[in-house]
């Protein structure tokens, strides 16, 4: 019996948006799904158990932030990152590419690897595709993925095209590596904001995505609609039976375009990100609620949702808990904005049953303000 498996429940006939189901050894999950980030083995402001209760499905560690601490030999130790952090759902980690490129100090990459210095302490490490899968087979995780060049937007065609050229020969080389039929490899698409680089990735990485690839190299910068048309190029080409995962994207547009577009799997830290500077996504459109005309609301952030946060405290309370420096509050919008973000992939699961999904958005747009 297949350890990882992926198949189709429900598809649109108006977009390329579908519902399917992803079995791996800690559960099955729901597609389309938005997964919460736990950078460090840790969901920022949220436990484990909140986590169950707003109905998130898988998470994502991240192998970079692990490796630099407690060290990938820890977890390990401790039984990987499930009982590590007592987690016992999927659990992706991405490569440690993205951090290895934006993070680092200074990097100096070959096609041997990357060479770079912690942003912690300066300390100097050299990554390469078997170090990163050795990594994150021994952080345990159900999902891993490719060691790539995530290359800059607005970098040259040629650049972009040797970037594509090297994660192609770093995909291999993670292929031939990984041994552990108990972790799923995800290739990645890369090809930064050429068309023709895009369709180039897409071809080369298929022979490797057994189960399921990433999109990667989108929403580092560039406008949406750059991203947008990315999307749109990839979305006729992708193979059916294949799982796809935008990394690192997580606005409500975003997910909403991105669904319509094709894609299964979302993550981004911007729930959590933004819940701490007091910022919370609400059926109605962004709420900041250190704002002065909050002071005396004492209505809930949003009615129409079903968090803890929402179903017991105000607006004018979370307004005092972030004017005093107060942690809850940053625990309270950082629920609620996951939350948020879950029940929007549940209301889009709806709308695709019911083969209603530009409708859908039409009505998000209208009703939350958020531009196209």
């Amino acid at each position: 019996m297949e350890k990882f498996e992926f198949k189709i429940k429900e598809k649109s006939t108006k977009t390329f948006a579908r519902i399917g189901e992803l079995k791996t050894p800690h559960g099955v999950i729901e597609t389309p799904v938005f997964m919460p980030v736990g950078t460090r083995a840790s969901v920022k402001a949220v436990e484990p158990r909140e986590l169950d209760e707003i109905g998130a499905q898988i998470i994502l560690n991240n192998t970079y932030h692990l490796y630099l601490r407690p060290g990938e030999e820890l977890v390990k130790k401790a039984g990987g990152c499930h009982k590590f952090m007592n987690y016992n759902k999927p659990i992706l980690t991405d490569s440690g590419g993205f951090q290895v490129f934006s993070l680092a100090k200074l990097n100096d990459i070959t096609d041997d690897g990357v060479t770079f210095k912690s942003h912690l302490d300066g300390s100097s490490h050299f990554f390469t595709p078997e170090k990163s899968i050795d990594i994150q087979n021994k952080l345990g995780s159900d999902i891993i993925m490719a060691f790539d060049e995530c290359s800059n937007a607005g970098v040259s065609y040629e650049y972009a095209r040797k970037a594509l050229e090297r994660t192609q020969n770093w995909l291999v080389r993670c292929y031939n590596y990984h041994k552990n039929d108990n972790q799923l490899l995800f290739p990645i698409v890369q090809g930064n904001m050429f068309k023709d680089l895009r369709l180039k990735a897409l071809n080369d990485i298929l022979p490797y995505a057994k189960v399921g690839f990433s999109i990667g190299g989108l929403s580092v910068g560039e406008p949406k609609e750059t991203m947008y048309e990315m999307l749109d190029v990839l979305a006729p080409n992708y193979p059916e039976d294949k799982v796809r995962y935008l990394m690192g994207v997580g606005s409500p547009d975003c997910l909403v375009e991105g669904v319509i577009r094709g894609i299964d799997m979302f993550d981004c830290v911007l729930p959590t990100r933004i819940a701490r500077n007091g910022t919370a996504f609400t059926s109605k459109g962004k709420v900041v609620v250190k704002n002065g005309k909050y002071k005396e609301d004492f209505t809930p952030l949003d009615d129409e949702c079903d968090c803890y946060a929402c179903k017991n405290f105000t607006k004018a309370y979370l307004r005092h808990l972030f004017n005093v420096d107060e942690i809850l509050g940053s625990q309270l919008l950082s629920i609620h904005n996951l939350r948020y973000l879950i029940h929007l992939m549940e209301q889009i699961k709806d709308a695709i049953r019911q083969d209603r999904l530009l409708e859908f958005r039409d009505e998000f747009y209208k009703k939350t303000g958020y531009d196209k």
